[in-house]
């Protein structure tokens, strides 16, 4: 009998971390194009991909800072390229939107609903901050909602699923956003199979438990039977005895910068690729196969590398 193959996805840099918190989290274009092909080097089928301001670090949308690093990474390797729709709560709608409009990726992120995303906790974390809009970024999220309404997804999914043939990694932080999902699939405007992401840990969604995991497949079950394939991401110290559990229960993991800043209790990951190699060693000690981007993109029916506009 064959082993079963598990989709590594690496989220490079995100819009959570700041460069006060490690001086290995990848800010420029250059940073980011070598820490995504070197984590697909060790075994990322997928990257999961957000930019940032190359003079501060600060989280961007600017699409030309995108295009600085999305051709690199294609050149370089034939990873699926998974361009975030989620950006940060700061930012609005459109600007969330203009990189992906852009560059018509074969994969993007989509948040299954509004919810409260609390980053503020981490501004006491540091007596010191390398840049002024650190603690201001994170205090914000007291007072911010992160908006993603029923209009807001059917837009989505209408200008970058119809209009640029992507599929989505659909990112459910709680229960009620399965339903959303299964909403979406009754209409007729979602279609498998589907790609869901179980997000964990973040402050405003389920917590890190490992029954809440279980619960949410088990929902998922219930609702998409056969047809979808599921993930997880663990927020912080979470990760890998989360992305573990994922892949023990048959699902997907899902590793980088963007979710943890460290290797476990051995300290902070020095590169992207660091957590790829371990949880690639952990899948390997499991008897189970780390899938190729061939592989990814037939479980997940994408339009392959050559229709992307990058």
């Amino acid at each position: 009998m064959a082993a079963r193959k598990v989709v590594i996805t690496c989220a490079v840099t995100g819009s959570i971390h700041t460069p006060t918190m490690s001086p290995y989290l990848p800010v420029t274009p250059d940073e980011i194009a070598e820490q995504a092909i070197a984590a697909a080097e060790a075994g990322a089928a997928i990257l999961h991909l957000h930019a940032r301001d190359p003079a501060d670090g600060r989280p961007s949308p600017d699409a030309d800072v995108f295009m600085q690093f999305l051709p690199r990474i294609r050149q370089a390797t034939d990873a699926v390229v998974n361009i975030t729709t989620g950006g940060s709560s700061a930012m609005t709608l459109d600007e969330r939107l203009a990189a992906p409009l852009r560059a018509e990726p074969e994969m993007c992120s989509l948040n299954m609903g509004s919810m409260n995303f609390g980053l503020f906790p981490l501004v006491d974390r540091y007596p010191e901050w390398k840049h002024a809009w650190e603690p201001r970024l994170l205090e914000n999220t007291r007072d911010t909602i992160f908006k993603n309404t029923f209009k807001d997804i059917e837009g989505i999914l209408e200008r970058l699923g119809k209009g640029c043939g992507a599929r989505f990694e659909f990112e459910c932080y709680d229960v009620g956003h399965l339903y959303t999902l299964a909403h979406f699939r009754d209409r007729g405007l979602v279609q498998g199979p589907l790609f869901i992401q179980f997000v964990l840990g973040v402050l405003g969604g389920i917590g890190p438990d490992p029954e809440n995991l279980i619960h949410m497949k088990g929902i998922a079950d219930r609702l998409f039977g056969a047809d979808y394939q599921f993930s997880v991401l663990g927020a912080g110290r979470h990760q890998m005895p989360l992305v573990t559990l994922s892949a023990i229960l048959g699902g997907h993991v899902r590793v980088g910068l963007e979710d943890s800043l460290t290797l476990g209790r051995s300290g902070l990951a020095r590169s992207n690729a660091e957590q790829v190699t371990k949880i690639r060693g952990i899948l390997e000690a499991l008897s189970l196969e780390v899938a190729t981007p061939a592989d990814a993109r037939a479980m997940l029916a994408l339009k392959g590398g050559d229709r992307v506009a990058f």
